[in-house]
This record gives structure tokens, sequence and C-alpha cells, in this order.
């Protein structure tokens, strides 16, 4: 079931050219079933925790690399796409994520049928991020312009207080 989940994006992912970074890989999904599925891209598995990197470098496939970190200590404007599930509410995600996404790229959130994507498309607008498009569950944030100064914010700062 997880494995199903995860390779739901591997069309949307092929629509968008350069690497890719798992934000909150934590167990390694969808980062590691989207890297075997796609053995030709470069996939980043970004955890915060030291543990769970351990566990991700045992498993992750030649084509994936684990780092320790967290997404608001990473440059900016620097992966084709970003990935978040289970990362945190959906407009919190989508600041992680769209931060670290160059323009032409896309943020790829999963969501739940609850959540409030007018929120998630205000905080899209302020990273350079378009109007978030629904695809089966999944939320496509197409990146349109560079990240904006100020952005990513500290660590901890954007679930301690959300753009939305």
């Amino acid at each position: 079931m997880l494995v199903d989940d995860a390779l739901r994006a591997t069309e949307l992912l092929r629509q968008f050219d350069g690497p890719i970074v798992d934000v909150g890989s934590g167990g390694g999904s969808p980062g590691i079933p989207l890297a075997l599925a796609l053995p030709d891209r470069d996939v980043t598995l970004l955890e915060a925790s030291r543990r769970k990197c351990d566990f991700l470098e045992r498993w992750a496939p030649p084509n994936a690399r684990v780092v320790w970190g967290r997404a608001e200590e990473q440059e900016p404007d620097t992966y084709g796409v970003a990935l978040a599930k289970a990362l945190a509410p959906p407009p919190v995600a989508a600041e992680l994520c769209l931060s670290l996404v160059r323009p032409g790229g896309a943020a790829i959130l999963w969501v739940g049928a609850s959540a409030d994507l007018s929120v998630v498309a205000r905080v899209s607008s302020l990273l350079g991020g378009d109007v978030p498009e629904e695809r089966d569950g999944l939320v496509v944030l197409r990146k349109l312009a560079p990240t904006p100064p100020g952005f990513p914010r500290r660590a901890g700062m954007p679930k301690k207080r959300p753009l939305a």
C-alpha cells in the first residue's frame, strides 16, 4: 500500500527535469520507491533525524543519497522537484518544499481530502509558486520565480509560525 501510494507520483515526476528531493524522508516513502522506479534520476532523501538517516542509508538505491539536515538549512532553488508526504500540514510543507525548488520545477505534496488549497495557494504565491493543481490526491505547485529574499526562514519557523 505504501509503495503504491508513493508511485502515484511517478508520471508527474517525469514532467519535470532535475534532481528530486524527498523532504522528511522518514522511513523512505515516497523517496525510495520513486528512486527505484526512476533509476535515471538523482534522488536526495532529506531527513532531520540521524537515526532515520542510518536506516535510509541501509536501504537507499544507488541513485539516492541520504542527507542529514533540515529543509530550512538547504540551498534554495536547487532541485527540480521536492516531495513531501506526512511532513507537516500542507501550507507548511509547501513553504519547506518550494524554497528548495528552482524555477521550472515543482513541489508535489501528498494531501488529504480536507486540505485547504486556498491557504496553500497563498503560501505558494509568496514563494514564487503557481496556483496549486490537485491530481489524484497529490498537489502540484509549479515554481515560477526564484525563492525571494528571506526564505527559507530559519529552522523551525515554518512550523512554529506558518505563513498562512
